[in-house]
């Protein structure tokens, strides 16, 4: 259940409706902290919760499992894999986004983006794999590939990403193999813009430059991915042999907008009206990353949680004042809440606009506001005390290489092989 979706039925309680959430996973995700799972430092239980068990006392509610493949908007339905549908008065449709390649889909195999639990575990199998495969490896130039990890976009996923990596083998794994020192692994981070967090203001992303620097990553910018294989990346026509690629540099939208014959961005995203309605079709509305919002003062509303919980807000808020018979209550709005990244255990930035923090400061204010937003004292006390646990230590207790104990010689699933992204 996206965060956007969950505001909107949170916002409806009581309103006297029949709510009907068709999701194809079980699980409400912290995506935030998705990066964290994939580095060892959390586990899935502690950012996902069944959907159900949230859900328990809304008996206005009633949860499908099960993947959209298209909308009906004439018949008013919602079509599913299975061939049945679902009737709608009302449509809000909030099916997030996915990875995208930017026209170079075959490097999906050989560098996973990280949106869901099942990318996490991929990611962390392959980290894991990585190091355990240098261990068995006797050829120093073919070890030094699998202790080579590239991240592929400057963004806050991929400084988050190539920070936890850094410091996953300089602290964590220290003294756990015997034929190599996990301390010398190479982490990369290739960004094609001229500096990292290129949405922060500039010295929060020469602040988190530096940082990474700090922790031994190397950062390269200006210069684009040119090609990616098993056998490592090409940057600025240079060969980068790595066996552990990641991608964390674009998404696209679900394929909301080809169901709808809607107007739709580059991206995918489906153009949405102020009041974040499709376009002739006032009952349905479209948010979160499937949206293209546009700011009444110009341009567009980032595509991060705050905005996504602001326009599920806001539609739970139109739908109740339609009900009530009154006009809609002005166009949507974001409220900027302020941008974080962490770099590491111990660097963060923070930036509310007013007043701005980096280093350690930061990163108790980070790990305080992501806290907070988690749902239910246990899931907040767990991540708090691993925290201090691997702040204190350094040691991560994740480390399962899970879903198989071995991926060589097997092509990894693509998007193109999965069902089609649905709600």
């Amino acid at each position: 259940m996206p965060v956007s979706a969950g505001e909107t039925i949170n916002g409806l309680k009581g309103a006297g409706l029949d709510i009907t959430l068709i999701d194809r996973r079980n699980h409400h995700l912290f995506q935030p902290l998705l990066y964290q799972v994939a580095t060892t430092s959390l586990a899935t239980s502690e950012i996902a919760w069944p959907v159900r068990q949230l859900l328990r006392r809304r008996k206005d509610v009633t949860t499908l499992l099960a993947t959209v493949t298209g909308v009906d908007k004439v018949g008013r339905r919602v079509l599913l894999s299975d061939g049945e549908s679902v009737p709608y008065d009302t449509l809000v449709i909030a099916t997030g986004a996915r990875h995208a390649y930017f026209g170079h889909d075959e490097w999906e195999p050989f560098a996973p983006g990280l949106k869901t639990l099942e990318d996490a575990t991929t990611i962390r199998r392959r980290i894991l794999l990585a190091f355990e495969r240098a261990e068995r490896e006797t050829d120093a130039a073919k070890r030094q590939t699998f202790l080579t990890f590239v991240v592929i976009g400057g963004g806050p996923t991929g400084v988050e990403l190539a920070g936890t990596i850094a410091d996953l083998a300089r602290d964590t794994l220290t003294g756990e193999f015997r034929r190599i020192d996990p301390g010398e692994a190479r982490v990369v981070l290739v960004e094609a813009g001229p500096r990292v967090l290129g949405n922060f203001r500039e010295t929060m992303s020469d602040y988190a430059g530096g940082a990474l620097e700090r922790l031994g990553v190397e950062v390269r910018l200006g210069f684009p991915v040119t090609a990616v294989d098993s056998e490592g990346v090409t940057i600025d026509g240079k060969r980068l042999p790595a066996r552990t690629v990641i991608w964390a540099a674009g998404v696209a939208a679900s394929p909301a907008a080809e169901w709808l014959g809607a107007p739709a961005d580059r991206a995918g995203r489906i153009i949405v009206e102020p009041d974040l309605t499709v376009t002739g079709n006032p009952e349905i509305f479209a948010i979160g990353d499937t949206a293209h919002v546009e700011r009444p003062e110009g341009g567009l509303v980032p595509g991060v949680a705050p905005s996504a919980k602001q326009q599920g807000r806001y539609v739970a808020k139109t739908i109740r004042a339609r009900l009530r018979g009154r006009p809609d209550h002005g166009p949507f709005r974001y409220r900027a809440e302020g941008d974080l990244a962490t770099i590491g255990k111990r660097a963060a930035v923070v930036d509310f606009g007013w007043i701005s923090f980096t280093g350690w400061l930061a990163w108790w204010l980070w790990g305080f506001a992501h806290i907070y937003f988690l749902i239910g004292l246990r899931y907040r006390l767990a991540v708090a005390l691993s925290w201090l646990w691997i702040y204190a230590t350094g040691q991560r207790s994740a480390r399962l290489i899970t879903q198989g104990d071995s991926d060589e010689g097997k092509e990894p699933v693509t998007r193109k092989s999965r069902a089609k992204a649905g709600a």
